[in-house]
């Protein structure tokens, strides 16, 4: 599978929580066929939903699984991870963050 970036994310809420060193953020990110995220981690814990399309979510020191529409994931906070499309058609996720303010959402993990 060619590893090429998602071709497209739009941020539906930025959210301030109580908790004031936090933030929550809402997004859709689309994959075309054969489309990765890249290796990567988050500063807060992810939650996401597949709306559409077939997702592999890689987790570093798990076994990789595969989602299809309606079915949902978490990614604990620092966790090493990827989601690739692997179906023939464009996939959706709706992902939820909640992150540390001051920090990006997501920073770049080395290669395997």
């Amino acid at each position: 599978m060619r590893n090429r970036p998602a071709s497209n994310a739009q941020f539906c809420s930025k959210l301030m929580l109580r908790c004031p060193a936090a933030r929550l953020v809402t997004a859709v990110a689309e994959f075309q066929p054969g489309a990765s995220a890249g290796r990567h981690t988050h500063p807060g814990d992810e939650v996401g939903y597949i709306l559409e399309g077939t997702v592999v979510i890689a987790q570093d020191g798990k076994p990789a699984v595969t989602l299809g529409p309606g079915k949902a994931f978490h990614i604990p906070a620092g966790t090493i991870h990827n989601a690739t499309n692997s179906g023939t058609g464009t996939a959706r996720v709706l992902a939820t963050y909640i992150v540390e303010k001051g920090k990006p959402l997501a920073s770049p993990a080395p290669a395997k």
